[in-house]
């Protein structure tokens, strides 16, 4: 099992929105970059769920239920289904990401722009350690 980060506007599609649809498809991501990490999902993969456009925090997790596969509307993207599989309150901003100083190499703290990446697993580690209850 990997994980990855998939980061979305609040104002196009919430954690909220996604634990009440329950599952849903991850469209809508063209960055070349981005669509490769997408496609490199498998089911099973635990997925992070960042909030960006001035929220700038990893909100909650979702679990791939498909595998990354080409979008059926845009043959240049790729999409994945996700379930809903918790929120993590509190949130984890980016500035206590960067402020750790432990993920340098991360693209969050290097490519910020980029919406969908895989995650080191030292940052999987933090993550664990910070919500222990969570269990992912």
């Amino acid at each position: 099992m990997q994980f990855f980060l998939a980061k979305t506007d609040p104002d196009t599609y919430t954690i909220d929105q996604l634990q009440r649809d329950g599952q849903t498809t991850w469209d809508g991501v063209t960055n070349p970059q981005a669509v490769q990490f997408i496609g490199s999902i498998k089911k099973g993969d635990l997925i992070f769920i960042y909030h960006s456009g001035g929220v700038s925090a990893v909100v909650g997790l979702a679990k791939a239920v498909s595998t990354g596969r080409i979008d059926p509307n845009n043959a240049k993207s790729k999409v994945v289904d996700l379930k809903f599989v918790r929120r993590l309150d509190p949130p984890a901003t980016l500035t206590e990401v960067k402020q750790s100083g432990l993920f340098a190499d991360f693209l969050l703290v290097r490519n910020s722009r980029l919406s969908t990446m895989p995650c080191p697993e030292n940052f999987v580690a933090w993550m664990r350690k910070r919500y222990p209850k969570a269990k992912f």
